[in-house]
């Protein structure tokens, strides 16, 4: 009868619909339509990378310290930022400064001539309005702004995209494939970076602790369960003498931690 009088469903009536349609729609396709019905409503500032992770170019490095910035992170996109982070001039490309090293024999680099506007967005933005801002301006990365004005993160059309399909793997994610991962910070302390996926027995063997793996699957489980909520990026919790700081998640799981013990967490 709906049908015939052309009333509109409800987004929480085709969510369940969908979630009841597992003879129609396998899990995969399930999850993508829900994402579709989710972007329309979610904000950026559930998405976006927070400040405090956000990889950045400084004006005034030299092009060495900016090659290993790129390098070592194996983005294609930087905000630049001048004297502090709520100073973000526009971004640098990475493509671009190859075309300056085919145009340039003597290496020196003005990068103010590099650098692109950058979009600056608020946090309260839908990323349905941010998708089509993306498409229009072919600009893929914006600034996230909180209600002062100051810079509280990015957010790129990766992030907006993977709402939707899920996590997008390159060629420098591969890396992660491996479920535990020792890395050293600028600070030269040791860190850890962990699939949330990770099972508890594997994360005691690998660091020769006791959690109770009858309690606890994943490591991502055990995050979820001792918050007491979905997680989600920037959250951090201090158990059995483990600082888990999330690293990356939706709305829907976690994707990977990083993990120190006590005595190394900052």
């Amino acid at each position: 009868m709906r049908a015939i009088k052309g009333e509109p469903w409800s987004r929480e009536e085709i969510q369940e619909i969908l979630q009841q349609s597992e003879d129609v729609f396998d899990p995969e396709e399930q999850d993508m339509l829900a994402g579709v019905l989710e972007v329309a409503e979610t904000q950026v500032r559930e998405v976006m990378v927070p400040r405090s992770q956000m990889v950045v170019i400084e004006r005034d490095q030299s092009l060495g310290e900016m090659l290993n910035t790129i390098v070592e992170s194996g983005h294609s996109r930087f905000p630049v930022t001048g004297e502090d982070r709520d100073e973000v001039l526009g971004v640098l490309l990475a493509k671009d400064l190859l075309h300056h090293f085919i145009g340039s024999a003597d290496g020196d680099l003005k990068i103010d001539q590099y650098v692109r506007t950058l979009s600056v967005i608020p946090e309260s933005k839908r990323l349905k309005a941010l998708l089509k801002e993306f498409r229009d301006s072919h600009n893929h990365m914006a600034i996230v702004v909180d209600e002062y004005g100051g810079v509280s993160g990015l957010v790129t059309i990766e992030d907006v995209l993977e709402e939707i399909v899920g996590e997008i793997d390159d060629e420098h994610d591969q890396e992660e494939a491996e479920s535990i991962q020792a890395e050293t910070d600028k600070d030269g302390q040791q860190s850890f970076r962990v699939r949330a996926l990770t099972r508890i027995e594997e994360f005691n063997d690998y660091f020769e602790c006791e959690i109770d793996d009858d309690a606890y699957e994943t490591v991502g489980g055990l995050v979820m369960h001792e918050l007491g909520r979905l997680p989600r990026q920037g959250d951090r919790l201090d158990f059995a003498g483990f600082d888990f700081l999330v690293t990356k998640a939706d709305r829907r799981r976690i994707d990977s931690l990083q993990v120190r013990r006590d005595n190394q967490a900052g």
